[in-house]
């Protein structure tokens, strides 16, 4: 179930046919969920409530890099390999999301799986970009239950296709403004006339507090408190991150990426977030466009002029807005997908409820109703 699937809605501009990451073409996306176990926590063996999500920016990405940027609204959480991003303005390995403490077994897999793409290069040199959210709330999260096999299988798994949302992959453990939160994703495509080009987010949503959540500017979470739907928090709080991923065909340079990247944080702020102290919020974003033309940088290069295509910075603001209402509706499906979920001493985080979320939204002249 999707926010779309109750008719409603988010943003003036049309989805792609996904309505996903993936119809950027090329970009594919696998996940793995761990679930077992109930009842009091015991380190190690559980209750597990967690998963990896991987996201391939396209095949044979280390030898032929993507323009990328990035940008942290708030710094308390991780999204490793930042600094060569940074540094070179390119991404060169795919993308991971996981829980905080499986961050370095995620990691250390994908450069693993990289190198064994070059068995020839037996020093093979590899920075993975791995985010995180704290999913410790309802996992075993000093367990160890994410391993090695699962990042082989989530990469093994990755499809162009449908993007599998709510309580999977990374997303699995996660709460969002307190009702059950996950992965989310959604995309936009723009008008002929401001270039066609499409914009796919994908979010792992575990920040927010209830009182905030909006959706298509409806203070849902207002009108759906805590005594309704009662919190998986002993007090009202902001406490988690998000972590978004952005990816386009548009024709974008490393700076561009950057300034695509910032604009997640208005759409987290439309559905309200807002960074929070405690909350780890870092987005990427990156261009599919002039593949091919990019070499690795570890490789001997001659001193010749590479022509690469962008697009003029006057004409990047429908890209902006794109990026705004992909992150926004990418976490409201995150939202209406999920499912209740009971994780380690018997604490649940309950789903949005999707019978009193259309009453709301009619009550306030949106959705299928309004």
């Amino acid at each position: 179930m999707r926010l779309r699937d109750l008719g409603l809605s988010v943003g003036q501009l049309p989805p792609g046919p996904l309505n996903a990451i993936t119809d950027v073409e090329g970009v594919r996306v696998g996940v793995v969920t761990l679930i077992e176990g109930e009842g009091p926590l015991e380190v190690g063996r559980g209750p597990v409530r967690t998963g990896v999500t991987v996201i391939v920016p396209h095949e044979g990405i280390a030898g032929e890099p993507l323009f990328a940027g990035c940008h942290r609204l708030n710094g308390n959480g991780e999204l490793t390999g930042l600094e060569w991003v940074r540094e070179s303005g390119t991404l060169t390995t795919p993308i991971a999301i996981t829980n905080t403490h499986s961050v370095g077994v995620v990691r250390d897999t994908l450069a693993l799986a990289d190198a064994a793409l070059h068995p020839e290069l037996g020093s093979y040199w590899s920075l993975p970009v791995v985010g995180e959210t704290y999913d410790g709330t309802l996992n075993d999260i000093n367990g160890a239950h994410v391993r090695p096999e699962h990042v082989r299988r989530a990469l093994a798994s990755a499809s162009d296709g449908p993007v599998p949302e709510g309580n999977v992959g990374g997303g699995t453990g996660m709460i969002c403004h307190e009702f059950k939160g996950g992965t989310g994703t959604a995309s936009r495509r723009l008008p002929a006339e401001q270039g066609g080009w499409t914009v796919g987010a994908l979010v792992q949503a575990n920040h927010g507090e209830r009182s905030r959540l909006m959706v298509d500017g409806v203070p849902v979470g207002r009108e759906i408190g805590t005594d309704e739907v009662p919190s998986p928090y002993d007090r009202p709080s902001e406490t988690g991150s998000i972590i978004v991923i952005l990816a386009t065909d548009a024709p974008l340079l490393p700076h561009q990426c950057e300034r695509l990247a910032q604009r997640a944080g208005l759409g987290i702020a439309r559905a309200g977030g807002a960074g929070a102290h405690s909350s780890g919020d870092l987005f990427l974003a990156f261009s599919t466009a002039n593949r091919g033309r990019l070499r690795s940088y570890k490789d001997e290069q001659p001193a010749e002029v590479v022509a690469v295509d962008m697009l003029p910075d006057g004409a990047i603001t429908p890209l902006f807005w794109a990026a705004i209402e992909a992150t926004e509706e990418a976490i409201c499906n995150a939202l209406v997908a999920a499912e209740t979920m009971t994780g380690r001493d018997g604490i649940t985080a309950y789903a949005l409820p999707h019978d009193r979320l259309l009453e709301v939204m009619e009550r306030y002249g949106r959705g299928p109703r309004g």
